[in-house]
């Protein structure tokens, strides 16, 4: 990944969350690996939406053709955001638990195939290939800062 662009770097990491969803539905009758799957899915998702927020969304809100799709994403990211802390306050993996968690899930899994099929292809045609090789640069070093705060606060 060393070459990786913005839209590739952010991709991968996607491609990550869908695999622990799958995994967390395959953990559904073992509580402890749920649990240890879950609090791995918070902070991927927790450092993945703040380092896309400082290189992509940053760059994309300082240009107008690309700001009203920035302001969508980052208002998605904190309606996912408030998800994880509901989740956080009701009784793990109670009903209700569950009920919350597919509807985080479901918002999510739309948020990200939004920005594949719709966000990264438009911001592609206003970024120059230059732009997008620094942003993955850019994002591939606030990834793993990201990650241990999340880390902290979990």
């Amino acid at each position: 990944m060393a070459d990786a662009n913005i839209f590739d770097r952010l991709k991968q990491d996607h491609d990550t969350h869908r695999a622990l969803f799958a995994k967390i539905a395959d953990a559904a009758k073992d509580e402890k690996q749920l649990e240890k799957l879950f609090d791995q899915f918070k902070v991927e998702v927790s450092a993945h939406a703040a380092a896309e927020e400082e290189t992509l969304y940053a760059t994309m809100l300082a240009r107008p053709d690309l700001r009203e799709d920035a302001q969508h994403s980052v208002s998605e990211h904190k309606e996912i955001d408030d998800y994880l802390e509901e989740l956080d306050e009701l009784k793990f993996n109670g009903e209700a638990w569950r009920k919350k968690f597919a509807e985080m899930k479901k918002r999510y899994l739309h948020h990200i195939e939004e920005e594949e099929e719709e966000m990264f292809p438009d911001a592609a045609k206003e970024l120059t290939a230059d732009e997008e090789d620094k942003l993955g640069k850019l994002f591939a070093k606030r990834k793993p800062a990201e990650l241990e705060r999340a880390q902290a606060e979990d």
